[in-house]
């Protein structure tokens, strides 16, 4: 295993802790992935809106990512971020590939965003047990945006 830059957390904690960062970064990566497909092929009213927030909620899911690998690496794991583990490892639903309307890719968002939210939520929970404190606020932090982001989808939607 590389080199931890940490002090403080036992060593089976760490190993914990990078398993469950690197389960989540497989899902953040999968929306991100679902996030760019709805942008790139949403059709219908109100698309250059939806369309651009799309944009905004894709690099706040980069950013969330790249926060998460370089948790992993800095207790000392390594970050498995590539499409072939995203794909294997991920719990979030595949996206679609053949939708248009607006209104399937705002629930098809909202649904996943919800679930990897969830997630994000029990990591955190496990990450404090575990006795990590940063990576559970690291959680609670990417959560946070999660659900605003989450909002900002659901909020476009038909009620």
């Amino acid at each position: 295993m590389p080199e931890a830059f940490v002090q403080g957390i036992d060593d089976q904690a760490r190993h914990k802790v990078i398993d469950l960062l690197n389960a989540r970064l497989a899902d953040v990566s999968a929306l991100a992935l679902a996030v760019k497909q709805a942008h790139w092929n949403l059709k219908g009213p109100g698309f250059i809106g939806v369309h651009e927030l799309l944009d905004d909620v894709a690099d706040n899911l980069r950013e969330a990512q790249d926060t998460i690998a370089e948790r992993c690496t800095i207790l000392g794991g390594q970050a498995k971020g590539t499409v072939e583990v995203v794909a294997a490892e991920s719990n979030i639903e595949p996206y679609p590939t053949d939708m248009e309307h607006i209104e399937d890719h705002i629930k098809a968002l909202k649904d996943r965003f919800l679930k990897c939210g969830e997630m994000i939520r029990k990591a955190a929970e496990t990450a404090d047990e575990a006795g990590d404190p940063d990576s559970e606020d690291l959680f609670v932090e990417i959560s946070r945006t999660m659900d605003k982001d989450c909002w900002f989808i659901g909020a476009n939607g038909k009620q």
